[in-house]
């Protein structure tokens, strides 16, 4: 409405209607106010405990309504983790036995190692010195070919000889002698020289008051096929 149709109806006697009077908001007793809306998925928070105005916490309690960590970890009734029992005597006594007889078994395999590796250097150095012994001692004739068989390790070898040596071989004038894989035909008195050095290298020494059923290749007779594989 302009101002001056207003103003033509207050002429006319016409009164502007009074503004409605607002009344202020009263929240009767026991009522809540509205609660937002939860979503339908969403978890509901529990409400914190209450206490009493001004009060204490409740035992297990913090002051913000939480539970105490540190109380709830304390068993009831006071009572707590039982203490490990005391070792009885037995006990102590079969640990000490288990204790010492470790302590045996690792002084015996470190003995044990000791001793190997002294018998490793020892046999090297034995060979060494047998090797200067035997070094241009030798008597093997390159022209030889009588072969002549014996038992060494277990196993089948051979030395091709003369016909004098091997007469002196079987006389025990001549023995053999292994050195590095190879077989030296050599004097009687070299050959014992070299036994007291390095017992293992002897590998024919022949006794001539022997019975001759105790080494059947000293016959000539007795010959061993060259393409026999042993």
């Amino acid at each position: 409405m302009s101002d001056s149709l207003r103003d033509q109806l207050l002429g006319l006697g016409f009164k502007p209607a009074p503004a409605p009077e607002r009344k202020p908001e009263t929240r009767k007793p026991g009522v809540r106010s509205p609660q937002k809306a939860v979503h339908p998925g969403a978890a509901r928070q529990p409400d914190p405990p209450r206490r009493p105005h001004g009060g204490k916490p409740q035992p297990g309690m913090t002051r913000q309504g939480k539970p105490s960590h540190g109380n709830a970890s304390k068993p009831q009734g006071g009572q707590g983790r039982p203490q490990s029992q005391p070792r009885t005597r037995e006990e102590i006594d079969l640990a000490k036995a288990y204790a010492i007889r470790a302590q045996k078994e690792k002084d015996e395999r470190i003995e044990a190692e000791r001793l190997k590796q002294e018998q490793a250097r020892e046999r090297r150095e034995a060979k060494t010195k047998l090797a200067d012994l035997l070094k241009d001692q030798g008597l093997n004739d390159p022209a030889a070919e009588i072969a002549r068989h014996f038992d060494y390790g277990g196993k089948i070898k051979r030395i091709h000889v003369t016909p004098m040596q091997l007469k002196a071989l079987n006389a025990g004038e001549l023995g053999v002698v292994q050195l590095d894989g190879r077989y030296l035909l050599v004097t009687s008195a070299l050959l014992e020289q070299a036994a007291a050095i390095f017992p293992p290298a002897i590998a024919l020494k022949v006794d001539p008051t022997a019975p001759a059923a105790d080494d059947p290749y000293a016959d000539p007779l007795y010959q061993v096929p060259d393409d026999l594989v042993w």
